[in-house]
């Protein structure tokens, strides 16, 4: 392990370093096998006209942006259980969005996987993290609320007998992770629309988080979302406007599902919401768009996610993810704030 556990604050910041140095200096290589193998990305032909030039540009660099993770993590952390789980979540998250990603580029399309298939992934994903979280990493099912109230949903729970070992199955607990992963996972993907947009923000929000576990006394966890941190700035350093490399469902499934996967592990279930506002406020756009039509045959915005309604508004791209980004640090600074207020 790099760095002195006598220097706790040295070791996030390096974790910050090294994730960005591996993923900078490892995606250009990626670019070039993604070109060479004719890997690009597909772009929704109801989408910006202005997109369509995106067409064909390397996809699934996700995979690079793993890769630092935990590379950044096998120097600088020790492998806690905490630490194990989140990462495994992440990897087996972004597993699943490779998954659709191949797909999406073997048939030549904008979607992948079907949102079936999508949604069975997810939940065995966290209904395995949750139940591993509550019996291996004593997560207790409870959660919190800003200024002390909170709601214990393990009120519901069953005990079962598994090679001699009891396994505690929250019911309620396992719905509403499920519910958090899975919200996430989808908010983050609908954010990554547009270059830098998806990368920025999370870099963002995981420097929150970072600061969420340090305080929390898990510092391997911080040393986690600093990782993820640091493996965002060095993919938006090819994934800036105009954009070299897309991070593909591989990296969005996986971005979301690591935050859900620290807000459960530091017990800011509720906070991180609020952290993660501008991926609600996407996810929300969708819903309200499709809602609206359904019922009464008319959009409340130009376009969703809303990213996308303000570039019909005439905001340049550019414009569009520095002002998001701005949202994103309100958001994520309001959050902390409020964590403090958790009993």
């Amino acid at each position: 392990m790099i760095g002195n556990p006598a220097y706790p604050t040295y070791q996030v910041f390096l974790a910050v370093g090294i994730a960005a140095l591996v993923t900078g200096l490892l995606m250009p290589l990626f670019i070039k096998l993604m070109r060479y193998e004719g890997v690009g990305q597909q772009i929704r032909a109801d989408g910006p006209q202005r997109h369509l030039i995106k067409q064909g540009t390397p996809t699934m660099g996700g995979v690079i942006i793993l890769v630092g993770v935990v590379v950044s993590c096998a120097l600088v952390a020790q492998w806690t259980p905490a630490l194990i789980l989140a990462v495994l979540a992440t990897l087996i998250t972004g597993s699943l969005g490779l998954l659709d990603d191949i797909e999406s580029v073997a048939h030549g399309r904008s979607l992948g996987l079907t949102p079936p298939q999508k949604m069975a992934g997810l939940i065995l994903i966290s209904v395995a993290f949750c139940l591993v979280a509550v019996n291996v990493c004593g997560i207790a099912p409870v959660v919190g609320f800003p200024g002390g109230f909170s709601i214990d949903l393990g009120v519901l729970s069953s005990t079962f007998m598994i090679g001699g070992s009891e396994v505690v199955v929250p019911w309620l607990y396992l719905f509403f992770v499920f519910l958090l992963m899975a919200g996430l996972s989808n908010a983050v993907n609908l954010t990554d629309g547009l270059d830098g947009l998806a990368g920025g923000c999370t870099t963002v929000v995981m420097l929150f988080m970072a600061m969420v576990a340090f305080s929390y006394n898990e510092l391997e966890l911080a040393v986690f979302a600093a990782a993820i941190a640091g493996a965002c700035i060095g993919f938006l350093w090819h994934n800036c406007y105009p954009a070299s490399i897309f991070m593909g469902d591989t990296g969005s499934l996986a971005l979301g599902a690591a935050f859900a996967a620290l807000a459960v592990l530091t017990k800011t279930e509720v906070t991180s919401l609020i952290m993660g506002g501008l991926f609600i406020c996407e996810a929300l756009s969708v819903m309200i768009q499709v809602v609206s039509f359904k019922l009464t045959g008319k959009r409340v915005f130009l376009m969703a996610p809303i990213h996308h309604h303000f570039e019909k508004l005439g905001w340049k791209e550019n414009k569009v993810v520095v002002r998001f980004w701005i949202v994103s640090a309100a958001f994520a600074a309001l959050g902390f704030a409020l964590y403090f207020q958790l009993g």
